[in-house]
């Protein structure tokens, strides 16, 4: 076990309690540590706030604008001044703790601690199975000769970008499908070796829908396998997914995004002949399909054929069949890339929002 001593970093973590939800997500985007700590004017330790946190928070419907004390943790553990590496080491194995809080004697927080088993993170035997077959017609003329999947978003292929996110969390066995052009998608990526992956590869006779070529997959996975749109572009945490889908014991679990729509006109509420109320153009939220899923390979038998079927239709049979289907909240930097004006913010957003893919 290695614990990292982060001097520099901490610091940009520290929040006021009038934060709000939103800001505390920002802090932890900007931030490598991926939390929160609340503190009062004297940086008093009031709570801290997860990852884990934030997504039961976006499950129970709370929102963004939302005070941070409605979510943040007020019972952390904490570790003295005082206290010596092997003490800190034993108490983050013992609790299972990615961070502990260092604090004086007035509870006021003077460091950060943050421990990483390893430094790279472990390898993962879970498939990755890319959606990559479609035709992308809403993206013409620029698909006229270039699959989707090959057209560049930074200074690489969406494809090659989506494959090395999967590789920061230890994903190295990916199987695309592939209809539209798919000997020039073969060609670029072969059989993987050059990323340090392996790629093995499923062609559609004809188009078989969101999830139809997994039908065509040479065997069963053992492990639950991630089911990706081969067109979006994330920061998402591949890891917490599946930790998330295993935790939960479920049989399937959907990636969702929080999606905002506004009416456009004045709402009234009616009863009978009388107006109650109205609410000029509101806005309303729900949660949307973000196109990221994690499968155990037995459902796998669900899906007919080589025939058309989409992941909608696979959901709705679990649910009939009483599975437990769960919702991972996502709230990272997500982009599906189906049109032109997708693409183009792709590009403007890219250097922001992966930097260090800019740098390699």
């Amino acid at each position: 076990i290695l614990l990292k001593y982060l001097m520099s970093d901490w610091e940009s973590t520290l929040i006021s309690p009038d934060a709000t939800v939103l800001q505390a997500i920002e802090v932890m985007e900007k931030s490598s540590l991926q939390i929160a700590v609340v503190v009062g004017k004297e940086r008093d330790l009031l709570g801290l706030v997860t990852d884990g946190d934030v997504r039961r928070a976006l499950l129970q419907n709370l929102s963004l604008d939302s005070s941070v004390k409605s979510i943040m943790n007020r019972e952390c553990i904490t570790a003295s001044i005082n206290d010596n590496r092997e003490t800190l080491t034993r108490l983050m194995n013992t609790d299972s703790l990615r961070h502990i809080p260092i604090v004086d004697e007035k509870n006021c927080i003077t460091d950060l601690k943050l421990l990483h088993e390893t430094t790279d993170p472990p390898r993962r035997d879970n498939w990755v199975v890319l959606m990559a077959g479609g035709q992308g017609q809403r993206l013409r003329p620029l698909t006229g000769d270039t699959p989707k999947p090959l057209l560049k978003v930074g200074s690489k292929p969406l494809l090659e970008n989506i494959i090395e996110n999967f590789r920061k969390y230890g994903l190295f066995n990916f199987i695309i499908t592939l209809f539209y052009k798919a000997e020039m998608i073969e060609e670029y990526f072969g059989d993987g070796s050059k990323w340090g992956v392996n790629i093995t590869y499923v062609r559609e006779k004809n188009q078989l829908g969101t999830i139809g070529a997994i039908s065509l997959l040479p065997e069963l996975p053992t492990d639950p396998l991630i089911v990706m749109n081969g067109d979006l572009l994330t920061e998402v945490n591949f890891e917490k997914i599946l930790d998330f889908h295993t935790d939960n014991k479920a049989t399937g679990t959907m990636c969702v995004r929080e999606f905002d729509y506004q009416i456009p006109y004045g709402v009234i509420e009616v009863e009978k002949q009388f107006l109650v109320s109205l609410k000029e153009k509101p806005v309303h939220s729900c949660f949307v399909n973000a196109g990221i899923y994690v499968l155990e390979p037995h459902i796998l038998s669900l899906i007919p054929q080589d025939q058309y079927f989409d992941i909608t239709q696979l959901f709705v049979k679990l649910l009939d069949l009483r599975k437990n289907v769960v919702v991972f909240p996502m709230h990272e930097y997500w982009i599906d890339i189906g049109k032109l004006d997708d693409y183009k913010r792709a590009n403007v957003e890219y250097d922001q929002y992966f930097p260090k893919a800019k740098t390699e």
